[in-house]
């Protein structure tokens, strides 16, 4: 009953965030094809076994589908009811800490803002490891919790310096009093650092970050990748005062000041070693 209260809330048009996930439910086709872009930039691909591990309504499933072997993981009864069913693309309730899957079998691993939403802890990332093939990718996506822009307005909820709260500290202080129907969600948001994804991941996988191509991709009329009405004001006013200019020549993959507090949302390759 918990999981399908949280689905009928995001859902319900009177949700002070209805308006907010309904956009981000709206660009989901958007945001498969740039997925499959920076996919296409390390492999083709074309062929290959893929886990999309908690795929949502299955938007990037459906369009990687065409050309390989998608399993759409996801835990939400309702959601999964919304993933097109192939014969390239099985949607599976499930877990992603309690799964059927053996050993060795996946060449792709699909983490679309997950990450942020669970525990990441080691044994969930040896399970990830053990999943995939030799050379096996993670395609990573999760919002940054020191960006100033996601201070400024919490990429989940449109709220001041939440970003930097824990999941614990979340439902304390903000959906107790504030958001009360859904206080003691089961998959409050927690952002991560730069650093953490990096002392997290770096021991079993070497990490490439791809800020300077979304920042490309975003300011050549990409869609997909911002949806809120903050984020998206930030972006015509950028493109109005020629700032898009700077942001392109500044964008940089690799760590430091830039992706460490303004890059909003880290899109990330993790190759197993």
């Amino acid at each position: 009953m918990e999981i399908e209260s949280e689905i009928q809330r995001e859902y319900n048009p009177t949700h002070p965030n209805f308006g907010r996930w309904q956009k981000a439910r709206d660009l989901s086709a958007d945001r498969a094809k740039f997925v499959e872009s920076i996919l296409s930039q390390v492999v083709t691909p074309t062929g290959l076994t893929i886990l999309d591990l908690g795929a949502g309504e299955g938007s990037t499933s459906e369009l990687l589908s065409k050309k390989n072997f998608i399993v759409s993981l996801e835990i939400k009864p309702d959601r999964i009811k919304k993933i097109n069913n192939s014969q390239s693309l099985q949607p599976l309730l499930a877990d992603a800490f309690r799964h059927p899957f053996k050993q060795n079998i996946f060449d792709i691993i699909i983490l679309q803002d997950v990450i942020e939403h669970i525990e990441c802890t080691e044994d969930f990332i040896n399970e990830l490891v053990s999943l995939l093939k030799k050379d096996g990718l993670i395609y990573l996506s999760t919002p940054n919790k020191y960006s100033l822009i996601n201070i400024i307005s919490d990429p989940h909820w449109g709220m001041p310096l939440l970003s930097l709260f824990k999941r614990k500290q979340v439902n304390k202080y903000f959906l107790k009093h504030f958001r009360k129907k859904d206080y003691e969600r089961s998959d409050v948001a927690e952002l991560i650092t730069l650093k953490e994804i990096q002392s997290k991941f770096s021991e079993k996988f070497s990490v490439r970050l791809f800020t300077k191509y979304s920042v490309e991709y975003l300011f050549n009329g990409g869609k997909g990748i911002v949806w809120s009405n903050f984020h998206l004001r930030m972006v015509k006013i950028a493109k109005a005062l020629g700032f898009n200019k700077i942001l392109l020549r500044i964008a940089s993959n690799n760590p430091g000041i830039i992706n460490k507090f303004f890059t909003p949302t880290f899109y990330v390759l993790l190759k197993k070693i």
